[in-house]
């Protein structure tokens, strides 16, 4: 998908003019045309917008969670006349309030795609009024089923087509920071962690943010890889199969995996001053870091985590890190690193001294520099 047609659900610049001849004689269009539109709507329930939705979407219910319930029960319980007599109402009322409201300022010209679960009559009711209105509607065929299948399909052959320089390193090396200084330079990246809105370790969930769906995720994914340069390496942090509770498409774990890799080396102060900053609000929330600690149990045994929590508690953080990188973090990656990426052991390495913005930013350099010369490979 191209980059500058996801803007988060505001109006995106104006398509390329073969795509608007397509959009004035086609009220049915596929999912491959969607960049084509100023704006794309969902008009499915909140809560099946909230599971899984094309990025960049608005959702503009024409029937909310409450309301789809009682056609339906309706439709099943009293007749399919009387369920469809309810709900035209119901969705014309819903459509009225749409335009008076989320919709009033939209251009004469304005060209949208809507959708919703199959591409049929709730899709169909919002997008007939708006091309009455005058504005150049579309409804996609196959509504969010075809999407999915397009994106699940797409899943198992889009990863394999770029070329990927994984970064690895133990837990706090700055791996994530260094994804974010590359881009910065102009580098391609693809942060999965940014995208499963997880850092992919036990402590690893982002206060107050909920994780993506796996739908959703995977919704993501699609999208950034579209927008990715294929004739550009693209960095990509080492990961699990999992980010928190959403899985990475094999198809992406098995084209890391064989892909040359960047090694980020830290010593052990600099990585504890880099997870106390990026974990603050555990060490500002004690409760919050043993409810964490306790998820190790089954691993380590009552009595040693007791003994972390009796660090927490103590305001002992430092320690408490540092004890977590040896016993936990450090033996669990090094045979995670070894047993699945074959070509870590050729990686050039680089060494992070600092724990400073300034540090990390030297090293991104390097590596581009590097990659640009074609020794980080």
């Amino acid at each position: 998908m191209k980059s500058h047609a996801w803007n988060c659900g505001r109006l995106r610049p104006r398509p390329k003019q073969i795509a608007t001849r397509a959009v004035e004689h086609s009220r049915d269009v596929t999912v491959a045309q969607v960049d084509d539109f100023d704006e794309v709507i969902d008009v499915r329930s909140p809560t099946e917008f909230a599971l899984d939705h094309i990025p960049g979407t608005i959702n503009l219910p024409v029937l909310t969670d409450q309301e789809r319930a009682r056609v339906g029960t309706m439709y099943k319980h009293v007749s399919p006349f009387a369920a469809k007599r309810t709900g035209a109402a119901l969705v014309a009322r819903n459509i009225a309030h749409i335009l008076e409201t989320r919709l009033h300022d939209r251009p004469p010209r304005w060209a949208p795609l809507v959708y919703c679960w199959r591409g049929g009559g709730r899709s169909d009711a919002l997008c007939e009024v708006l091309r009455r209105v005058g504005w150049r509607a579309a409804r996609l065929q196959g509504g969010y089923q075809a999407y999915r299948r397009t994106v699940v399909a797409a899943l198992e052959d889009l990863p394999s087509r770029y070329s990927y320089r994984v970064l690895c390193g133990r837990t706090g090396s700055g791996k994530s920071h260094l994804l974010e200084a590359l881009s910065k330079l102009g580098a391609q990246v693809l942060d999965l962690e940014a995208l499963a809105c997880h850092r992919g370790s036990v402590l690893g969930e982002v206060l107050g943010q909920a994780q993506p769906t796996q739908k959703m995720f995977e919704s993501l994914l699609w999208a950034r890889l579209r927008a990715l340069d294929r004739s550009r390496a693209v960095f990509v942090e080492a990961e699990s199969r999992k980010v928190g509770n959403v899985q990475i498409p094999g198809a992406l774990t098995a084209a890391m995996r064989a892909a040359p890799c960047v090694l980020v080396q830290a010593p052990s102060a600099v990585r504890v001053a880099l997870l106390m900053r990026d974990y603050a609000h555990f060490v500002q929330h004690d409760h919050l870091l043993s409810e964490r600690l306790n998820a190790l149990t089954s691993r380590y045994g009552r009595a040693i985590i007791e003994q972390w929590c009796a660090l927490a508690r103590a305001g002992r953080h430092y320690e408490l890190v540092a004890e977590l990188l040896a016993q936990h973090y450090d033996p669990a990656y090094d045979r995670s690193i070894a047993r699945n990426f074959a070509r870590a052991a050729e990686a050039t390495s680089y060494h992070l001294e600092h724990a400073s913005a300034s540090a990390i930013l030297a090293i991104a350099e390097r590596i581009l520099a590097d990659c640009a010369h074609g020794e980080a490979v």
